[in-house]
């Protein structure tokens, strides 16, 4: 099985937090963990954020930062191509998806099509897990609940 994490779930990789011991083990069940390019600048900007907000110490961060930096190699990572940003601009059109969210599926969507392997796609946004599970992934939907 090929794992698709979006950077919200790569987070919760390097800061223990909800979500974190599923994500883990979803890892440790998979074949194959696959992200966008684009996680990697999300990810350190994530880690950065939390350290300012507090919820992390500096330290903390420091040490998360490295230990992403030392396993990105680890992840297929899919770039980001001319049609992965055409595609996300019509994901994000027709699924009321941000920016990156719709990359993130657009990815996601590309690794299914090249692979017979099943895909599974893991993110801690609810709109986003709903706009892959509509799109056929296999999601775990895991995260704040979705406004009514």
């Amino acid at each position: 099985m090929i794992l698709y994490l979006d950077t919200s779930a790569i987070v919760k990789l390097y800061v223990t937090e909800e979500g974190s011991a599923r994500v883990r083990e979803a890892v440790d069940a998979s074949d194959l963990v696959a992200t966008s390019r684009v996680a990697y600048a999300e990810a350190r900007a994530a880690l950065a954020m939390a350290a300012r907000l507090g919820r992390i110490s500096e330290d903390e961060r420091a040490l998360a930062a490295a230990a992403f930096r030392s396993e990105w190699h680890t992840f297929s990572v899919v770039n980001v191509t001319q049609p992965i940003v055409e595609l996300a601009a019509d994901l994000a059109e027709t699924r009321s998806l941000r920016g990156f969210d719709a990359i993130h599926l657009a990815s996601s969507l590309l690794v299914r099509q090249r692979t017979d392997a099943p895909v599974r796609f893991m993110a801690w946004d609810k709109a986003l897990v709903r706009a892959a599970s509509d799109t056929g992934l296999e999601t775990e939907s895991f995260g704040p609940p979705l406004p009514e």
